[in-house]
């Protein structure tokens, strides 16, 4: 007897985007001929029927109540044309055909506490990982640190002074999810885990922890006649893997959890190949909820880079220009012997001790 046939799950790939697009982008759609940046937060694009669509950047708070998102749909349905989407870094777009809805479309958001900015040559929204609140190994919160920090850079939001786009991200642990940015601001455990060892029989998988850790430093043990597991500290590297699969091995610690800066990092291949973000600040105080030592930090290295950098230069481009003596004499930050590369590929990044000279 043949077997009836499976139903399809109604929710799997990519969604098609066409039912929620605005009807000139899908009139349009791959006919675009060029786009312009009239100024910051808005762009335009011209299609080759000689139609426009007008797209306006606002950034949000990321995680919004309800009442926030009815909010924004409003000024969608009255000021735009009721067409809105949200971005991978949080901020939501406006599509207007009609050039003559932007001013008012602005001022709208303005006036309900959405900054309007966000592209070219900005300082762009934060992309973060999840935090506190959805996230269940995070040794900071990553929002409210993208909080902190668009409070302080508000003004690079909402202007286009910077020599190119600066892509910031934070990442509440590691494992690093924010990924590759011009700047990056990462956790930094410096203490191997602790371990609970009359949990680990009861929650953990021991096996999956032991093959979890990098740079093999997890074993099995028998501690007060029970299975568990136990931690060669010569070999941790603190990572922090070890801990989703075995919440008895605790990593975060309220002292020796810290906040690293790593800039240079950038995912595209435009102009110069893609590039690995290296450290250049370490043992920063994991501070909330206004991590003042950290937005300092950054503070620094924005004001360097843009009072040196040439247009269109990204932060690794600038970098790669200065050289990294000539970056950590611009922007005042301390080198450490922690700033040294010794893998064998630091030959070619001219970070070894061998190369440099301080």
């Amino acid at each position: 007897m043949a077997q009836a046939q499976q139903r399809l799950p109604i929710e799997y790939g990519a969604p098609d985007p066409m039912p929620y697009m605005h009807p000139v982008m899908k009139k349009n759609y791959g006919r675009w001929i060029y786009h312009d940046h009239p100024r910051p937060g808005v762009l335009m694009h011209r299609a080759a029927s000689g139609d426009e669509i007008w797209t306006v950047k606002a950034g949000t708070q990321r995680q919004m109540d309800h009442h926030t998102v009815r909010k924004l749909c409003d000024i969608a349905d009255h000021y735009a044309d009721g067409y809105v989407r949200f971005t991978a870094r949080s901020n939501i777009e406006f599509m207007v055909a009609d050039a003559k809805k932007v001013d008012a479309l602005i001022t709208a958001l303005t006036e309900a506490g959405f900054p309007v900015g966000g592209t070219a040559n900005s300082v762009s929204m934060i992309a973060h990982t999840q935090g506190w609140l959805h996230c269940d190994i995070p040794g900071t919160d990553a929002s409210g640190v993208v909080k902190a920090l668009m409070d302080e850079l508000y003004d690079e939001f909402v202007r286009c002074e910077m020599p190119n786009r600066v892509k910031i991200s934070t990442s509440c642990c590691e494992i690093n999810c924010g990924g590759q940015a011009d700047i990056a601001i990462i956790v930094q455990h410096t203490k191997p885990p602790r371990i609970n060892h009359d949990l680990v029989a009861n929650v953990c998988e021991r096996p999956a922890v032991i093959a979890r850790c990098p740079v093999a430093a997890i074993r099995p043990a028998l501690v007060n006649g029970k299975p568990s597991l136990e931690v060669d500290e010569k070999k941790c590297m603190c990572c922090g893997a070890c801990y989703p699969p075995c919440p008895p091995m605790q990593i975060n610690d309220p002292v020796h959890t810290k906040l690293a800066i790593w800039v240079g990092g950038k995912n595209s291949n435009a102009r110069i190949r893609p590039t690995f973000h290296k450290l250049v600040a370490s043992g920063l105080p994991n501070n909330p909820p206004r991590w003042p030592e950290v937005a300092e930090v950054v503070k620094q290295i924005l004001h360097a880079y843009k009072k040196d950098g040439h247009p269109w230069e990204r932060m690794s481009d600038w970098i790669e220009r200065i050289g990294w003596p000539g970056f950590f004499r611009k922007t005042g930050l301390p080198f450490t012997k922690y700033h040294i590369d010794n893998w064998r590929g630091a030959r070619y990044t001219l970070n070894a001790s061998a190369h440099i000279r301080f």
